[in-house]
């Protein structure tokens, strides 16, 4: 795999899947700018700190990235044992806000990549919900929205990856057919993290449990960050609109 002269943004590159990413990225030969609101703990080609929970703070630090973006990887996020409305704002709205800023510097040929969750694979059964969702104008107006239709805590977390899901397949279908550019997500199952115990918190030990017992292990940090890649790169240029699930074939035990 090629990435050699793209640049290629990530967020949540401090830990975690984003880490990975981006280390994979600079060894295939990409440029990487992280976004983070921690300190970067790796080498990087550029960091811009940055709170993807504040739609202000993401603008004022708009101008401090490149002014051409081959590929954004959004890996950003926080578990849903946090506050729902933190939840909403990190990993649904200040996600969106960002993107929806950087597709004017994406060329054609263009990639970005969400990182969903198997958590969100029941967003069908909130479709519509989803869709209203997807179809406000910006951060103000998703706020506004959800506190017309709050989410309810325990349930946060999945709601905003389900929200995720949609918004990809909805909003990567416009750009793709108007702009040439591709936007996915994929679908991580267990993943050995800094915030894995969050899930089990989460979910609470009885769910976990019945998992473990029908998959292998959980997967490694790095071994996400390939088929991302793949996303990010000329390979996948006819590949538009989807949710790559990639969690060691878990989601098949549940057919």
């Amino acid at each position: 795999m090629n990435l050699q002269g793209k640049t290629i943004v990530v967020t949540g590159v401090s830990s975690g899947i984003g880490g990975e990413v981006a280390r994979l990225a600079r060894f295939y030969g990409a440029n990487v700018i992280g976004i983070d609101r921690n300190d970067a703990l790796l080498t990087l080609d550029g960091f811009v700190k940055m709170d993807l929970g504040d739609p202000t703070l993401i603008d004022r630090e708009l101008p401090k990235l490149p002014s051409r973006i081959d590929a954004l990887v959004n890996a950003a996020g926080v578990p849903g044992t946090a506050d729902r409305d933190l939840v909403a704002r990190v990993n649904y709205l200040g996600l969106r806000h960002l993107t929806e800023a950087l597709m004017e510097r994406m060329p054609k040929g263009g990639s970005i990549v969400n990182i969903a969750s198997i958590l969100g694979g029941e967003w069908q059964k909130r479709l519509e919900q989803h869709k209203a969702l997807a179809a406000t104008a910006g951060f103000a107006e998703g706020q506004a929205w959800l506190r017309q239709n709050p989410v309810a805590q325990e349930s946060c977390y999945q709601y905003f990856k389900e929200a995720l899901i949609v918004w990809t397949m909805k909003r990567g279908y416009e750009l793709f057919m108007d702009n040439d550019i591709r936007m996915n997500s994929v679908a991580p199952g267990p993943v050995l993290t800094p915030i894995l115990g969050d899930f089990v918190t989460m979910l609470g030990e009885e769910r976990v449990q019945k998992d473990a017992a029908k998959m292998k292990r959980p997967a490694l940090a790095d071994e996400i960050a390939g088929p991302v890649l793949f996303l990010c790169s000329d390979h996948a240029r006819w590949v538009a609109g989807i949710n790559l699930p990639i969690d060691g074939a878990l989601a098949s035990v549940y057919l």
